[in-house]
């Protein structure tokens, strides 16, 4: 089943962004999923997005839901049908929202857990943080900045902003394979955080990722950014 097209509004969008070895991520991806590299590191993160208006597309926004999210991606290449394609892997996702916890593989793509998000915003600070249900943990600390971090895989803002407008396809793991959603951004801007603090107990977990195989790269920020979620046709694992 093919989730249905989505339509909303993108409030507020940081993108927390990491550089990893590759050999740890060719091994924890499954097929057909290969890591997407940039200077020799792939790179994966998480994804912390707050979406209003939320509703099947034709329907008028009154209707729509708002709802804090996150999703923890990881920058993929696969060949479909001979075709080479690119997009990011989500392993899971996190809401805020029951219905969206319940509709997690039918309106929704893949398993999501509820969890609890705590937000503060104020004149370009950001502190954001969420517990779900198993437990999987997540805050970061930012402010707005213009200064670009040098020791990013990353030439400049343009190059990783490039990177991820590109790489707007992503996969969930669902029954017998991934549930496949595009994002649709009508104008596609980012900027970019400061990043004070940042703590993931998923990219922290050592059995997954080990020491010293993971490193902050960067972090963007998107806000007001219309948009639709166009639901693709499910694909098959390969092992």
């Amino acid at each position: 089943m093919k989730i249905p097209r989505i339509k909303g509004v993108i409030e507020r969008r940081i993108l927390i962004n990491y550089q990893i070895d590759k050999e740890v991520l060719t091994n924890y991806l499954p097929g057909p999923f290969k890591p997407k590299l940039v200077n020799g590191k792939g790179i994966a993160g998480i994804c912390l997005i707050r979406l209003k208006e939320i509703r099947p597309k034709g329907l008028p926004k009154q209707v729509g839901i708002s709802s804090e999210n996150g999703a923890h991606r990881i920058a993929v290449e696969w060949t479909e049908n001979g075709e080479q394609k690119e997009g990011v892997y989500i392993p899971r996702r996190d809401t805020s929202s029951k219905l969206n916890s319940l509709a997690g593989g039918t309106i929704f793509p893949g398993i999501h857990h509820l969890a609890d998000f705590k937000v503060n915003e104020s004149d370009g600070n950001y502190e954001v943080g969420f517990i779900s249900d198993d437990k999987t943990s997540l805050s970061i600390k930012a402010k707005e900045t213009k200064i670009w971090n040098n020791e990013s895989v990353f030439e400049n803002l343009q190059c990783v902003s490039d990177f991820f407008e590109d790489g707007s396809i992503g996969y969930s793991p669902n029954k017998n394979g991934y549930d496949g959603l595009e994002l649709k951004a009508y104008d596609w801007k980012v900027s970019l955080l400061n990043v004070e603090n940042v703590k993931s107990s998923f990219f922290e977990d050592e059995s997954i990722f080990p020491k010293g195989s993971v490193k902050f790269d960067n972090a963007l920020l998107m806000k007001d950014i219309e948009h639709e979620w166009i639901g693709l046709t499910k694909i098959k694992s390969s092992r």
